[in-house]
């Protein structure tokens, strides 16, 4: 289990590796990847109990979704730096016959991935039927997943969150990327999300927030929302952080939603995360 300090610079090192991959290919979506990229960076070498050597039904340990699969640079870098697979494989991103595909996929068979996450909204469901189907096999590990704010629009995570509660689906814990931004601008423009966490605590789910960009509020609130698992209702975070964060003409802004940099822009961005754990 890595300490703090130890994970800021594997954190550092997941975020060069989003901007080169995104850059070589001049395609991808860095924006949310570097926005989530302590998260993922928590989840993988502090909080679950996971096994890199992977096997696709997650018996016997914790297992994770992510449902805006377009941030799929994060995800890859962080399965790769965790053991998944050869971190040299991430060069290959985009590419054709490349198992890293734009969004997640199954049928490339790559470790770490359980669900395809291209069409936005169907996280949650399979989230929930990973954990029903938990309970089912008397399995005590968790399932946690990752939603963006803007996917919340999609009517389907609502049938979910609804299902969720009033099943007491309570070894799930559910993470909504809360930046603010989507493809089309800010969420509060495209269709205004409300009051989340009223929402949430209305579908009796138990809420928390957390600064998704501050390592230690991450590990001490993801341990806040495992202590909460178990006592019958489902998990969310609500997990406030910026788009881009780590390269400062990025942070903040919706349009770095779905856009490469440039040669110029690239050397900047790297220029401020410093190399921790070598590049690919």
């Amino acid at each position: 289990m890595a300490e703090v300090a130890e994970l800021k610079d594997i954190a550092s090192q997941i975020r060069r590796d989003i901007v080169r991959m995104v850059h070589a290919v001049q395609s991808g979506h860095p924006g949310g990847s570097l926005g989530c990229t302590d998260f993922f960076t928590a989840l993988y070498f502090n909080v679950m109990q996971h096994n890199p050597a992977f096997n696709m039904d997650g018996v016997g340990e914790d297992i994770f979704f992510l449902s805006n699969g377009h941030i799929s640079p994060v995800f890859y870098s962080t399965l790769a730096r965790s053991g998944y697979f050869d971190v040299k494989e991430l060069s290959t991103f985009r590419k054709i016959d490349s198992r890293l595909q734009g969004h997640p996929t199954t049928h490339e068979h790559l470790p770490g991935i359980r669900v395809a996450s291209g069409s936005l909204g169907q996280g949650m469901s399979v989230a929930i039927g990973a954990a029903l189907a938990k309970k089912f096999n008397n399995d005590s590990h968790l399932v946690y997943s990752l939603h963006g704010d803007g996917e919340l629009d999609e009517g389907q995570n609502w049938e979910a969150i609804m299902f969720a509660g009033h099943h007491k689906v309570d070894n799930l814990v559910a993470t909504v990327d809360w930046n603010g931004q989507q493809i089309d601008g800010p969420t509060s423009k495209v269709m205004d999300l409300g009051d989340l966490r009223v929402k949430f605590e209305a579908f009796k789910w138990l809420t928390l927030e957390m600064d998704g960009n501050d390592m230690d509020d991450v590990i001490a609130t993801m341990a806040k929302a495992k202590g909460l698992t178990g006592q019958g209702k489902p998990v969310c975070i609500l997990m406030k952080t910026a788009m881009g964060k780590g390269v400062d003409f990025m942070e903040g802004s919706h349009e770095w939603h779905g856009i490469a940099p440039n040669n110029d822009q690239l050397a900047k961005a790297l220029a401020q995360l410093p190399e921790t754990l070598g590049d690919y």
